[in-house]
């Protein structure tokens, strides 16, 4: 395998702004967690009105690992958990929060969650980020 050249890419599918089907999202950190917005549509969706659980995989890996990207780390998912508590809606904009919650060495162990707007978890992610390398 080639080796990975690591470098700003605006083709990706969650944040990329050229991928004319991304979903374009945008960031910022207040006081220790990572948080992005999004409001899903229904080309979204799996079952009518319900957002696909990959979409919702999709937010929880974007807003953890690119976290630690915002700090200077070039790092990659090495394994996600996703919990889904309760269906997510399509048309309802999300609230999805990242944070660190342990390091070691390169290895960050990172938890995340997606919120509707009337405060409820709809997901909740765990996942462990190794640095490849710093910028």
């Amino acid at each position: 395998m080639a080796e990975w050249e690591a470098r700003d890419d605006d083709w990706c599918f969650a944040c990329g702004r050229k991928n004319p089907i991304g979903l374009k999202l945008n960031f910022r950190e207040e006081n220790g967690i990572y948080i992005t917005e999004f409001k899903p549509g229904p080309e979204h969706q799996s079952y009518n009105g319900i957002v696909h659980g990959g979409i919702i995989s999709t937010l929880l890996d974007e807003v953890m690992v690119r976290y630690l990207y915002s700090l200077g780390h070039h790092a990659v998912t090495a394994r996600l958990e996703v919990r889904y508590r309760r269906p997510t809606p399509v048309d309802r904009t999300l609230t999805v929060t990242g944070w660190i919650v342990k390091e070691r060495g390169k290895l960050y162990e990172m938890t995340g969650k997606v919120v509707l707007p009337d405060g409820s978890v709809t997901a909740e992610g765990k996942a462990t980020v190794a640095v490849i390398e710093e910028r």
